[in-house]
């Protein structure tokens, strides 16, 4: 039986896209799969090697999270982020499953996008004009 306490403050958009990933962004850059995302973090899945983040390393992500119009139009946004990890745990032999923490906030909710689409919109707008 799964004991599942929800401590999440936002809802998540869950959906499997890559992820690029690297300390160093200016190095060569690590490619994972995206497992969920919110406003202040990711989870992502990545292979169970040497470039595999650890708990409490600084990592920068770019990576793509959709987005839903009004009129169920659909379109992507990019984003580079920087965090730090918050949790690595073991899925398998090969994967692990990493959570990060961003440093600076998505200018949206990802997984309330249709509870809020209007604020969102006006929202990314604004960031568009700066």
């Amino acid at each position: 039986m799964e004991n599942t306490l929800e401590r999440r403050r936002e809802k998540r958009l869950r959906y499997h896209w890559p992820i690029w990933f690297a300390e160093d962004f200016n190095a060569v850059l690590s490619q994972g799969q995206m497992v969920d995302v919110c406003s202040e973090g990711a989870a992502f899945t990545c292979r169970a090697d040497s470039s595999c983040p650890y708990p409490g390393q600084q990592l920068t992500a770019r990576f793509n999270v959709p987005r839903y119009g009004p009129d169920e139009s659909f379109d992507v946004a990019d984003f580079i982020r920087s965090g730090h990890i918050c949790r690595v745990e073991h899925v398998n032999g090969h994967l692990r499953r990493v959570a990060i923490r961003f440093f600076e906030p998505l200018p949206f909710k990802p997984g309330e996008q249709e509870e809020n689409q209007f604020e969102t919109q006006e929202d990314l707008d604004a960031m568009a004009v700066c």
